[in-house]
């Protein structure tokens, strides 16, 4: 019984991976990106100054000055994201396997 439910398992996962690449390639290429926010591409600039500084003469306090602030660019460039969406296909297959499972 395992076997025959893992089979089918590899069946329906196969066939729900098959259509998304299809889709993929007949996108429009010609689709423009979405603007960058102007306060995201300050922080991005920022990130690029810092990754091509030579800090080679900088002190140990400045280095740690520059890791925070990096670190800090970071995180606030994280909370600018949308977050993460699941695709009705991929909440479809974790409910199937929550089932197999459980």
């Amino acid at each position: 019984m395992k076997k025959l439910s893992f089979y089918l398992m590899v069946m329906i996962l196969s066939l729900a991976v098959l259509p998304t690449g299809t889709y993929a390639a007949e996108k429009n290429p010609t689709e423009t990106p979405k603007e960058i926010p102007a306060e995201v591409q300050t922080m991005l600039n920022r990130l690029e100054e810092i990754k091509e500084m030579d800090k080679s003469d900088l002190s140990s306090s400045e280095k740690k000055e520059l890791r925070t602030e990096v670190k800090t660019i970071k995180k606030n460039l994280k909370a600018t994201g949308h977050g993460i969406y699941l695709s009705v296909g991929a909440i479809i297959i974790i409910i199937l396997l929550l089932i197999l499972l459980l």
